[in-house]
């Protein structure tokens, strides 16, 4: 199987979408998923993007695809934010995480950023493990907030 990592286009937003949706799904809170496709699309490729995205891609079909945004810290500078890498559930198991998640630190590297953050759910031992390969630094001292709909 021949898999080719690419930046995302517009195009591309409705695949994406739907691998948002099957993620969310996974991990039990497809209900929550609320953005449009045109927000999404805006938000991508509108005057002022706000994410950026590589996909895999197998025989023109999306199969998977990591979505990012720089952030900055006061302590560290600018760093790259994971928000989602999500490969569709029958071609897992096959590298293409792998792939994705090395186009994302080779893109942070090559933008000069100070590091790469990202969540992971702690029961989502497959996701655990993949990251555990890379020896992150695993921090449960932080605790997550958000505030919606303000």
């Amino acid at each position: 199987m021949n898999i080719t990592i690419r930046p995302a286009i517009l195009p591309d937003c409705p695949r994406l979408l739907e691998l948002i949706r099957e993620l969310a799904e996974y991990e039990r809170a497809l209900h929550e998923v609320e953005v449009s496709l045109n927000h999404f699309e805006e938000s991508g490729f509108g005057e002022s993007p706000v994410w950026w995205a590589f996909v895999a891609e197998t025989d023109g079909m999306i199969v998977g695809f990591a979505l990012y945004y720089i952030r900055y810290s006061t302590w560290k500078g600018k760093r790259l934010y994971l928000e989602d890498i999500v490969v569709t559930k029958e071609y897992r198991g096959l590298g293409i995480g792998k792939k994705l998640f090395d186009a994302v630190l080779a893109d942070a590297k090559r933008k000069n950023l100070n590091g790469v953050l990202w969540q992971v759910l702690d029961w989502n031992e497959p996701a655990i493990n993949f990251y555990r390969k890379y020896s992150p630094s695993f921090n449960q001292e932080w605790i997550t907030c958000s505030i919606e709909k303000i």
